[in-house]
């Protein structure tokens, strides 16, 4: 493999990626989304490092969306292509590695995992990704803030990104909201799972607090994202809904920061 040389973005193209005009932010986001205006290619997922969540629901956002995404005649059963997943080894470190186990069964055997040194190693890794169509979607993950992901490296991943196809969710583990060219950018946290109707002292289904804090085409807001069947909903979260404790603990919105895939 090797890197390839993209212009750095204009003026224009900034404040383009900036602000978005509100004509173009009317549709409120909601999951299955991508099967009327097309799927994001380029999003990114900040999370705090004491749990796996913010790995999860970028693991269940591009299913989303991969699921949901115009195929033509091609049908999702057909799609047998390889999924991304990159990481440094920092982010291994804080989160752990996908656990393939916990992982759909059809993706366990289709997961390509890439453990690179360096975040430039990954960015690297995750650029490449995207511009191989034998790839479904590329989930990354990074920790902090690295100098080599400036605007230029987030601008050079969304162009890739739209121009083959493929879907990239990025994770930003302990990271603070920098500038980035990403379309869609969420903040999540882990959220208590409903108790599964036949035993209440079973795991329940993974649930996350998510706030959607920048999107060109939609407004911002806060859902309470969950899954049924394999399949993600969303629920308004209330206004003025006081976090718990134990929410707390598990890294809520205001803290920086499923499988391993929590117990799908």
């Amino acid at each position: 493999m090797s890197r390839s040389t993209m212009p750095s973005p204009t003026l224009s193209q900034t404040c383009e990626v900036a602000a978005a005009p509100l004509a173009r932010r009317s549709a409120r986001w909601q999951p299955g989304l991508a099967a009327r205006a097309g799927p994001v290619a380029h999003s990114e997922v900040f999370s705090a490092t004491n749990h796996a969540g913010g790995a999860a629901a970028a693991l269940a956002l591009a299913l989303d969306d991969w699921r949901h995404a115009p195929r033509g005649e091609v049908r999702e059963t057909q799609d047998r292509r390889a999924v991304l997943w990159v990481q440094t080894r920092e982010a291994a470190r804080l989160t752990g590695r996908p656990y393939r186990a916990g992982l759909p069964e059809d993706l366990r055997h289709r997961v390509i995992h890439v453990l690179a040194e360096k975040p430039e190693d990954a960015l690297f890794a995750l650029e490449e990704g995207v511009r191989c169509r034998e790839i479904a979607f590329v989930i990354g993950e990074l920790s902090g803030n690295p100098r080599a992901l400036d605007f230029t490296a987030s601008r050079r991943l969304t162009l890739a990104a739209e121009r083959h196809g493929v879907l990239l969710y990025l994770v930003r583990l302990a990271a603070q909201r920098d500038l980035s060219s990403a379309r869609m950018r969420w903040e999540v946290a882990c959220a208590p799972s409903a108790a599964p109707p036949w035993n209440a002292q079973a795991p329940g289904t993974p649930a996350w607090q998510a706030e959607l804090f920048r999107a060109r085409a939609h407004p911002p807001g806060s859902w309470l994202l969950d899954e049924e069947g394999g399949r993600l909903r969303a629920g308004r979260k209330r206004e003025g809904e006081e976090k718990s404790p134990d929410r707390d603990r598990t890294g809520g919105l205001s803290q920086r920061g499923h499988p391993r895939a929590a117990g799908r």
